[in-house]
């Protein structure tokens, strides 16, 4: 794998953006980090950049000379739609447009989400050409995303892994996460395929670990060569013995996306 001159990850104060930081040093020279606060101080081989999202030309100025992006940033939980509008929705156009008019052109990671596909039965097997099903205004905005993502990639060129990711935490904690859950060593390994390939497109991707009760099929993306190595079945007694499995109407048994199916539309 080439090393790249500078990666640059948003959201880097975020759950999974702190591990990205923690343990993506080794692609770049030097990580650009961005958030809207709450970073710290920038390590040896680090650059701190505060702005936020929805600030055109700050974006721009961030992702100016950038080899590649782990884009975490943005609106994570269902909210109201003014605030997912400015991350997620604005944000996502200024960080493609600053990849435009950039003078490396950078190869983008996009944290999509299992929410994109939310509506989706739990008995559903999908794969990269499965309709997309969001299951509230979070899920359309991640929608947009990967849209977004395909349009720069047939336009301009420029490359986009797109990730549903889908509960990645230390552990799944609850009967749903048996299917969703990603382990912070298979999303490491990921992003590290992804960045290696000589040649990437604007691929879907379901970010889950080879779990036996997955509900998603990744044989689109074969050619990455990611071998997710860890599975939720060790977990599966754990979570028996704490909790009985939701009932067979419940959301969080029906759906893929879970609860964010039963949530109503976030107002002021």
């Amino acid at each position: 794998m080439t090393k790249m001159n500078r990666l640059l990850i948003t959201g880097a104060n975020g759950g999974l953006g702190s591990v990205c930081r923690d343990r993506l040093g080794h692609l770049a020279t030097t990580l650009r980090l961005n958030a809207r606060k709450g970073l710290g101080d920038a390590r040896p081989n680090e650059e701190i950049v505060y702005c936020d999202l929805g600030d055109k030309a700050a974006v721009e100025a961030m992702v100016e000379g950038c080899d590649g992006i782990v884009h975490m940033g943005g609106q994570s939980v269902e909210a109201k739609w003014d605030t997912i509008r400015n991350a997620n929705i604005d944000g996502m156009f200024n960080l493609y447009e600053a990849a435009r008019k950039s003078s490396t052109q950078p190869r983008i990671i996009f944290a999509s989400s299992n929410h994109a596909i939310g509506f989706h039965k739990q008995s559903d097997r999908l794969d990269a050409r499965s309709v997309t099903r969001p299951d509230g205004l979070y899920g359309v905005s991640k929608v947009f995303g990967e849209a977004l993502a395909s349009m720069y990639h047939d336009k301009f060129g420029i490359e986009t892994a797109s990730i549903r990711i889908g509960s990645c935490f230390p552990e799944p904690v609850n009967h749903r996460m048996l299917s969703t859950w990603m382990s912070y060593d298979d999303m490491v390994q990921l992003i590290e395929r992804i960045f290696a390939v000589p040649r990437l497109g604007c691929p879907i991707i379901y970010g889950a670990s080879a779990n036996a009760a997955s509900w998603w099929d990744n044989r689109e993306v074969a050619y990455l060569g990611w071998q997710p190595k860890d599975s939720s079945e060790v977990f599966r007694a754990k979570i028996d013995a704490e909790m009985d499995p939701p009932p067979a109407d419940d959301p969080t048994a029906v759906y893929q996306g879970g609860a964010f199916c039963a949530d109503g539309i976030h107002e002021d």
